[in-house]
């Protein structure tokens, strides 16, 4: 291993950038739908490596001397959205002739635009850089903390963290009830940095942090073990849903002539016969995101073949657009809450959206340039203006997310209202068959774990599921599967430490690392000295 360390070491010119391009696209193996976490263990310390050897000569400027790891930095990162990010090329497929010019753009610009905050993160990390094993704890850190601001800064997109490559299976995910995401993050980068201990190092140093690290994995395991050993919540009595996956082409579901066709299709499978297990049929019949794609509200014959539709006693939830309740005259996306004789008791309108999916940041300078958001709504949505519970008749109260709402760790449910179940509403038809949809429901699956909550998840197409608050998937309707779920709603769990404290030992933890680092590069120091 130390002759593989020393020649990427001392890799120069255009092949350590191609490198770190290779590297940064690996790691994306360890992700849904591939799930090759070994494949941590190959990318991250080719990175660790590339950036030993990313050093200057003494009397370098302050700039140069951050432009050699930085540039590894960002072709590590543009490596890793890249792979996991190119299936958003899909969307702009769907009306090609208005849209398909933008996607080589849109496809490259994302990834290029993340990896700048990796850039920065390493470069900075370079500043303290040292051999031996502090390095690695700073090296963890600074990509930690790269990742969490990836994830809040300006709208923040979350999606992928590296901490997901650590949580293939709901075992592996039970921490995340005590640290979360940005936790479990911190623990991947210390775990898949470790075999470059075994590199060109001696002393007794690198051992405790080499036994630190597999303490870690091993806590986390049994953690995993024994928090899914015998675990069942059981199910709120008395409520029945069924979930409806209509698998609709997205050109066929915004075609404004086939809306008809399209709601016939959801108050069909809306019928089924019911299944041995819910012989009384459904008490909650839930809809995906936009299955009604127009305003609902505004379209008395629909509202009237929903109640139609609907048995005495049974309410449905479904997402659909609807007037921007400030009276601006925009359109939301929003979920509604329908009762059995038509009336809309309940709804919430979407406050995370997609920029460049449903609204456009400088609307004004890029629709200059001939851009526009990808949706077939004129100006996009408007953002509703808080999170909030809905209210049901005779189901516990829940919180409501559309799309990749469910992607923000912590932020899943309102301040101080704790809900009785996560709804997350999706249509991942935009994406087509690619790794987008199982990456959307593996980081979905990690936000029920974080807040002890059972997860009820309906899309138009991607992946339907009924999931208890361990994460443990109990019924599900793969990609492209018509057809519905019947199925019991789990009880919720108690308050989870990560639910009460968010990422208070997170920030604990890199503190205490951070220390440990400067005192073992500072100990390193007098002794080369």
């Amino acid at each position: 291993m130390n002759r593989l360390a020393d020649s990427i070491i001392l890799m120069w010119g255009w092949r350590r950038l191609a490198l770190a391009f290779v590297a940064g696209a690996l790691l994306v193996l360890a992700l849904a739908p591939f799930k090759a976490v070994p494949v941590g263990w190959i990318s991250i310390p080719i990175l660790i490596w590339l950036i030993d050897g990313s050093a200057t000569p003494e009397g370098t400027g302050f700039i140069r001397r951050l432009l050699p790891a930085a540039a590894v930095g960002w072709w590590f990162g543009f490596g890793y959205f890249l792979a996991g990010l190119w299936w958003i090329g899909s969307s702009f497929l769907v009306e090609a002739d208005t849209f398909g010019w933008m996607m080589p753009f849109a496809v490259v610009a994302l990834p290029a635009g993340l990896a700048i905050i990796w850039a920065i993160a390493i470069a900075l990390c370079r500043l303290l850089w040292s051999d031996g094993w502090p390095r690695l704890l700073l090296f963890a850190v600074a990509m930690t903390a790269a990742e969490w601001v990836r994830g809040h800064a300006l709208t923040g997109f979350p999606w992928n963290a590296v901490g997901y490559t650590i949580m293939p299976e709901p075992i592996l995910m039970q921490s995340a009830a005590i640290v979360g995401v940005w936790g479990m993050t911190l623990l991947a980068f210390l775990v898949f940095a470790a075999p470059t201990l075994l590199a060109g190092e001696t002393g007794r140093g690198r051992w405790a942090v080499l036994l630190g690290i597999i303490a870690l994995v091993a806590l986390d395991a049994g953690y995993g073990a024994l928090r899914l050993r015998a675990a069942d919540p059981g199910i709120v009595e008395g409520v029945r849903l069924r979930i409806v996956q209509a698998a609709i082409p997205q050109e066929v579901k915004q075609d404004r002539s086939q809306a008809g066709n399209n709601l016939q299709r959801h108050l069909s499978l809306s019928l089924t016969t019911p299944t041995p297990a819910q012989p009384g049929g459904p008490t909650h019949i839930i809809w995906p995101e936009t299955a009604v794609p127009y305003r609902l509200t505004e379209e008395p014959a629909a509202l009237a073949a929903i109640a139609e539709m609907l048995p005495d006693g049974t309410t449905l939830i479904t997402g659909a657009p609807r007037r921007d309740p400030s009276g601006s005259g925009d359109t939301t996306n929003g979920v509604l809450v329908i009762g059995a004789d038509g009336t809309i008791s309940d709804s919430y309108d979407k406050v995370h959206l997609v920029p460049f999916g449903e609204y456009l940041p400088f609307a004004d300078f890029l629709e200059g340039l001939g851009i526009r958001e990808v949706i077939s709504l004129q100006g996009g949505f408007a953002a509703g203006e808080e999170r909030r519970n809905l209210e049901a008749p005779g189901i516990p109260r829940f919180s409501p997310l559309i799309c990749y709402e469910i992607i923000f760790a912590g932020a899943v449910t309102p301040d101080g209202d704790r809900p009785g179940w996560l709804l997350n509403v999706t249509n991942d038809a935009w994406f087509g068959n690619t790794p987008g949809p199982r990456q959307h429901l593996q980081q979905a699956l990690v936000r029920s774990v974080e807040e002890g909550l059972p997860l009820i998840r309906a899309a138009n197409t991607g992946v339907s599921a009924i999931v208890d608050p361990y994460g443990r998937t109990i019924s599900r309707l793969d990609l492209g599967e018509v057809g519905v779920i019947d199925g019991d709603l789990p009880q919720a769990l108690s308050r989870t430490i990560y639910a009460r404290f968010g990422d208070v030992f997170v920030g604990i933890s890199a503190l205490l690392l951070i220390v440990a680092a400067l005192v073992g590069r500072h100990a390193r120091l007098r002794r080369y000295n």
